[in-house]
């Protein structure tokens, strides 16, 4: 849990309030003020955060803005512009946030931060007027907008002006949306109310710090007006990671680094790295007749093999600075589609795929690779994070399909499905889907409606398993081999028919026997095949995709290239 005590540099020693520990005042600021005995982030000022996350020499203040002081002439104990000159005397800051512009190691940004000793971070006409107006800088000059909250909720000595300032700040995060801009949010300890439930959670990423308090209604606010019993952990960054609702929980070392590669992927979606394709003298399977002829059913367990490599061994190999995204911003997070953006030798791309796990223990807990609703969701909040920044989208396909449960089906498996196949079919930019292992059913092709449809050497695409056909068709599972053969799943016959634009070869035996051999040939392939699509107008990417998909089944099929 983070603390609400905040050292002096005038402290020679700091007792954690967590958990008692004494540290030396210079090592604790040199713990960027995160406590070493239990990791409790204290909270900081926001010129040193500002000083913490941007490049030294580089920050400019914005200048001050002009907004009403004392809308309803309102007084408690004491009338408020006595509170606010108490504010501005302790903190030496004019309001709740500071805006600057700024690098982030070495990408611009225009960043607007909170400071909680400021009346407690509240958003008040003042805050809303210096964040709408940061908001116009990064929308003018395209740099990413870059948040870091601290507050209680709204401000009550000014009434429903403070409220109103909710509206206000979202909509100048809907104009970043429209704009194409990247918005960033880091949340810090504590982010509760109107701040909450505006500019805080409306970014494209959404960071947080460890133990930090994020929620509408504080606990105790709960708990007086409903008697409820709140869970261990409540309204923590912990707790919101795993029902879906932000991207990362980053110590405060890592931010700066994680922030970075977020920022890398938006800028490099501008300038696009120059020299010679990567991926030139990559040989891609184009004709049927150059794959050998195999038995179905090894196939599929040639695709199934426990050691063939997962989405996420491919992500470690092939990209760099990859940062996982999380959560579908609704329900959950789905540990069985993994996705976030990197650079792929030097192309900022976004990566989505199913994660089967390796080990027993490793797919039980990805669920086998079997996607729920809120997997394919965050995999659709993905894409169109994609398409906002103008990022080449590559998908992995390795699953048996998407989860059959109970609880998938009460949480919309089908319509989460469905709008994925609608999304993916708009999106104006490149897509690039491999099938890597297993591509099962509907499961499959919710990450598979792309502008070009690779599959490995081993790999096997199908309407449904041999299995599921064999007991439904032959009422007899154990006919699956019977059922292989007459699915025709194999790459062979998927390039025959033309679900597959191509196959990228595998290593002797399988990808499993040389996993480094068949991640350098996935990369060949991706590389040589986004080369293809760079060019293409985002209106032709559309056509083109949707007339692909559009001719199977017809007696002539149109091309599509």
């Amino acid at each position: 849990m983070s603390t609400q005590t905040m050292p002096t540099d005038a402290v020679r020693w700091y007792g954690c309030p967590a958990c008692r520990e004494l540290t030396y005042g210079k090592r604790f600021d040199r713990s960027l003020r995160v406590c070493p005995g239990c990791g409790a982030h204290t909270r900081l000022t926001a010129r040193r955060r500002i000083a913490q996350l941007l490049d030294e020499g580089s920050v400019t203040a914005l200048d001050d803005v002009a907004a009403a002081e004392d809308p309803l002439g309102f007084a408690d104990s004491r009338p408020y512009p006595e509170r606010m000159a108490q504010a501005r005397a302790e903190t030496g800051e004019r309001e709740a946030v500071t805006c600057v512009t700024g690098t982030l190691e070495g990408h611009p940004v225009v960043a607007a931060v909170m400071d909680f000793r400021f009346m407690g971070g509240s958003l008040g006409v003042g805050v809303g007027e210096r964040l709408a107006r940061a908001a116009r800088v990064s929308l003018r000059t395209r740099a990413p907008f870059l948040l870091v909250t601290a507050s209680g909720g709204a401000r009550m000595q000014e009434g429903a002006y403070s409220l109103m300032q909710m509206v206000k700040t979202s909509q100048a995060l809907a104009e970043l949306d429209e704009a194409g801009v990247l918005t960033v949010s880091v949340i810090t300890d504590p982010t509760y109310g109107g701040v909450a439930a505006s500019y805080a959670t409306l970014p494209d990423v959404i960071f947080a710090e460890p133990g930090a308090r994020i929620g509408f209604a504080g606990p105790r606010v709960i708990q007086q007006t409903i008697q409820q019993e709140l869970p261990d952990g409540f309204q923590t960054a912990e707790f919101m990671l795993e029902r879906g609702f932000v991207d990362a929980v980053v110590p405060r070392a890592a931010l700066r680094p994680a922030l970075g590669c977020v920022l890398a992927a938006a800028r490099g979606a501008e300038t696009p790295p120059p020299g010679p394709a990567a991926g030139e003298g990559v040989r891609l399977v184009r004709d049927p007749a150059e794959l050998p002829a195999r038995d179905a059913w090894e196939v599929v367990g040639l695709a199934r093999h426990q050691g063939r490599p997962t989405t996420v061994d491919y992500i470690g190999q092939l990209l760099e600075d990859f940062q996982e995204l999380r959560g579908d911003r609704v329900s959950g997070d789905c540990p069985a589609i993994v996705g976030g953006t990197g650079r792929l030798d030097g192309r900022p791309v976004m990566v989505i795929g199913h994660q089967k796990g390796r080990d027993t223990a490793d797919r039980i807990a990805h669920n086998f690779g079997m996607g729920s609703p809120a997997g394919y969701r965050k995999a659709g909040r993905l894409m169109r994070l994609a398409a906002k920044l103008g990022l080449p989208i590559v998908t992995l396909v390795d699953t048996p399909g998407a989860h059959p449960g109970v609880e998938a089906e009460e949480r919309g498996q089908a319509w989460a499905i469905a709008e994925n196949i609608r999304l993916m079919s708009g999106l104006p930019v490149p897509i690039v889907s491999v099938v890597v292992g297993e591509g099962g059913s509907g499961g499959a092709l919710a990450l598979a409606v792309a502008d070009r449809v690779l599959a490995l050497a081993g790999a096997v695409y199908s309407v449904i398993s041999p299995e599921g056909c064999a007991a439904i068709l032959w009422k007899d599972r154990e006919l699956a081999p019977l059922a292989a053969a007459a699915l025709r799943p194999d790459a062979r016959d998927l390039l025959r028919q033309g679900i597959v634009d191509a196959v990228v070869p595998e290593p002797d035996g399988g990808a499993h026997e040389d996993p480094v051999t068949a991640g350098e040939l996935l990369r060949g392939a991706l590389t040589a095949t986004l080369d293809e699509l760079a060019d293409i107008a985002p209106a032709d990417l559309v056509r083109r995709r949707r007339a692909r998909f559009g001719a199977f089944g017809a007696e002539e099929r149109g091309a599509h290239d």
